[in-house]
């Protein structure tokens, strides 16, 4: 299961929402959930559409609300950095903000480190608890478990 560990400040530059979490699964595992649709939908999101090449689409439907934008850099296993925002518009329009994934091998393990760049500032409290429902279901899912079992 994944463990988060939260940083010192949480919120980095102005706009960024920063989480780190170590996952029981090699680098190479973990970046394929996030490129991989199928892998993508088993803990986040009911459908995603992923191009993982720059310039390629990033669309992922989640629970209903539609995240889109487009992939920025793919240097697999180590980073996937790809835009975000919400397709029924509001203050966090598609592309305008951006998701940086960055996976470092940790013994037998990775840690994952996410930032998100360029939300607005009420958006970021609200981002911040989608990334700490989803990384945790991540980290289960990655290590060959069930994300759901205990919730």
């Amino acid at each position: 299961m994944a463990e988060r560990e939260p940083l010192a400040g949480e919120q980095g530059g102005t706009g960024d929402v920063i989480r780190e979490i170590r996952i029981a699964a090699p680098p190479a595992a973990v970046f394929e959930f996030f490129t991989d649709p199928q892998k993508m939908t088993r803990w986040k999101g009911r459908s995603a559409e992923l191009e993982p090449t720059p310039g390629g689409v990033y669309r992922v439907d989640i629970d209903g609300h539609v995240t889109s934008g487009e992939f920025l850099e793919v240097d697999a296993p180590r980073r996937v950095v790809f835009t975000w925002g919400w397709e029924e518009g509001g203050p966090v329009a598609p592309g305008s903000s951006t998701v940086e994934v960055e996976l470092t091998p940790d013994g037998d393990g990775t840690l994952l480190r996410l930032t998100h760049r360029g939300l607005p500032e009420e958006e970021k409290e609200i981002h911040g608890i989608g990334w700490d429902r989803f990384l945790p279901r991540l980290g289960a899912v990655a290590a060959g478990e069930d994300p759901d079992a205990g919730s």
